[in-house]
């Protein structure tokens, strides 16, 4: 589109989480006049920590708020999967892109409020629980809980696994239950057990059951996660310290010491869902980024990075296209074949067995042959 023509544009984001803060940000590089409406009262992300791969690094580095992002995060060289006590299973550095070779690993919250701390002032509207979302074609019209209306050329639907534009627009299937639930925990290093030597992440695995440690380097913290086989579909279930414990028994002592000095009022307690891959992400004026278009398991680390994707990838469609319909044409071609595939292989689980389905050849020689 001409430069012009996306100054003209009036964008309105749902959502102020990952896809909405970037999406916002990509979008208002443009030029475009760019409003973020946001449900809640205040930001704030629970959980624990994530990793931000190459591509998502080399987005920001575009966008120039690399800086912001690299003060409150730390580079990692790799990430390596082992055993349930603690045997090498595979190890493999990330995937450069660019100029980048490394992963920066980041506590939610630090990167959630370094993303929206890049947004110009006013852009973001708090309290703004969207009802219903009206396309007329060339625009389209958002109603809000409290009644309030806002209208835009094009709205981006950026609410995550829940999403009403989804839901109103694309695709009225809920989300779907893994069969899994997450605890997640941030502990001191000093809490770790010596486990967290260097700036890596391990995952260890066994029984059903995936023990994650993320280090923190920048907060002297470490994200724990615990992703387990569970029958309770809950969103936010009760879950018990034994509970817990059961999950990560036979594994190496360490895992379960920590776990036992876990404080259960510090750990975050979720049940895992994702959605089946939507058909359509756009109409003429309204378009679907992050978890509102492909939620995934989190067993590839994958979501955040590909809603950040979404955002560069929406912007540079836009930028290329005559329209913006064509626009969002481009931007499901280049970015739905993509998701689709990474939602699938974060189905396909992370047995052991499994592990060289999807890291084909990375297995060593020995791993393989004990099966």
């Amino acid at each position: 589109m001409h430069p012009s023509d996306l100054k003209n544009l009036k964008i309105a984001v749902v959502g102020a989480g990952y896809g909405g803060a970037a999406a916002a940000k990509a979008l208002s590089l443009l030029g475009a006049d760019v409003d973020v409406y946001e449900q809640a009262n205040r930001i704030r992300e629970v959980g624990a920590g994530i990793g931000l791969r190459p591509a998502t690094m080399n987005r920001f580095q575009e966008w120039g708020i690399f800086d912001a992002i690299a003060r409150v995060s730390s580079p990692s060289e790799y990430f390596e999967i082992l055993t349930a006590t603690a045997e090498p299973i595979m190890k493999e550095s990330w995937p450069a892109a660019g100029g980048q070779t490394r992963t920066r690993l980041i506590h939610r919250g630090d990167f959630i409020e370094a993303l929206l701390g890049v947004l110009p002032e006013g852009m973001v509207h708090l309290g703004h629980k969207l009802e219903s979302v009206q396309d007329k074609g060339e625009s389209s019209v958002l109603t809000f809980a409290d009644g309030r209306t806002a209208e835009a050329d094009l709205v981006v639907g950026a609410d995550g696994i829940k999403s009403v534009v989804r839901q109103e627009l694309f695709s009225d299937k809920g989300p779907v239950f893994s069969g899994e639930h997450a605890y997640r925990a941030v502990i001191s290093v000093d809490d770790a057990q010596g486990m967290v030597v260097d700036d890596n992440l391990r995952m260890y695995i066994g029984r059903g059951t995936k023990v994650y440690l993320l280090p923190l380097r920048h907060r002297n913290a470490v994200s724990f996660d615990i992703t387990a086989l569970c029958p309770d579909s809950t969103w936010a279930p009760q879950v018990t310290k034994e509970d817990l414990l059961a999950t990560v028994e036979g594994f190496d002592e360490r895992l379960v010491e920590i776990t036992r000095n876990l404080d259960m009022d510090t750990v975050n307690i979720r049940a895992v869902y994702d959605i089946d891959p939507v058909d359509t992400w756009h109409s003429g004026s309204v378009v679907l980024v992050g978890d509102a278009a492909h939620s995934m398991l989190h067993h590839q680390g994958q979501g955040a990075n590909s809603a950040i994707e979404d955002a560069g990838a929406l912007a540079d469609a836009l930028r290329q296209a005559d329209t913006p319909r064509e626009g969002l044409s481009l931007y499901q071609a280049t970015r739905k074949p993509v998701t689709d595939e990474l939602q699938r292989i974060s189905r396909s689980g992370w047995t052991e067995d499994e592990i060289n389905d999807v890291f084909p050849g990375q297995k060593p020689a020995a791993v393989t042959a004990r099966g």
